[in-house]
């Protein structure tokens, strides 16, 4: 493994005769795991003891395969793993992208280090409502730093590991308002050709409801 990349390890559970605990397998998994926590593993076995497949699981299985001659079976299961196995590191990618996404979004937004007694406020404040689900308004004129606060409410928020998104509401039209913030679904209205997602909502919007 340290040479090759996998989507797929059959792995036996056993591999010395007339043994039946499993050990050496759950070894070998973790130590897999080790060098590739993404791997995908499914455990081949003679024996179906439902304590030891649940102690496999909990290490990481993906799925087990009782040792037979039914290909369309063991097919049938590697096939659902390498799947899985090519979900995970589309997951794995899109994370990496979001959080370079954050990185770069969030240059030139550093909150000042200024120690005034009105500062210390705002950062008093600022740390009393990040953790909640409070709708927050920010008032002041432009140049005051109204966004720069928002960001850092953002940062200390249990939504920090989420993408920031910016919105100039004075951009947007009243009737495209709808549409830019919540998205549509394909067939909503006229010239929705395909499903649009929101700015700030993950949903396709139809008649009201919510599409995930």
């Amino acid at each position: 493994m340290s040479k090759e990349i996998f989507d797929v390890i059959l792995l036996d559970m056993n591999f010395s005769a007339g043994l039946s605990i499993w050990n050496e397998g759950l070894f070998w998994l973790k130590r897999i795991l080790e060098s590739d926590p993404q791997a995908i593993v499914v455990m081949i076995t003679a024996y179906g003891d439902i304590e030891l497949a649940v102690k496999a699981i909990k290490e990481g299985v993906a799925d087990f395969i009782h040792k037979s001659w039914d290909e369309e079976k063991i097919l049938s299961t590697l096939l659902a793993a390498s799947q899985l196995r090519q979900s995970k590191l589309e997951i794995k990618k899109l994370k990496n992208k979001q959080e370079h996404l954050m990185e770069e979004s969030s240059v030139g937004y550093d909150l000042c280090g200024c120690l005034s007694p009105a500062m210390l406020q705002v950062m008093e404040m600022v740390d009393k409502v990040a953790r909640t689900d409070a709708n927050i308004l920010i008032l002041g004129e432009n140049g005051t730093g109204k966004e720069v606060l928002a960001r850092e409410i953002h940062k200390k928020s249990l939504r920090r590991n989420e993408i920031f998104v910016s919105v100039d509401l004075g951009s947007l039209s009243g009737s495209l308002f709808g549409s830019e913030i919540f998205g549509y679904a394909k067939g909503a209205f006229t010239d929705a050709r395909q499903d649009k997602p929101g700015r700030i909502s993950g949903c396709y919007f139809r008649t009201g409801t919510c599409r995930n």
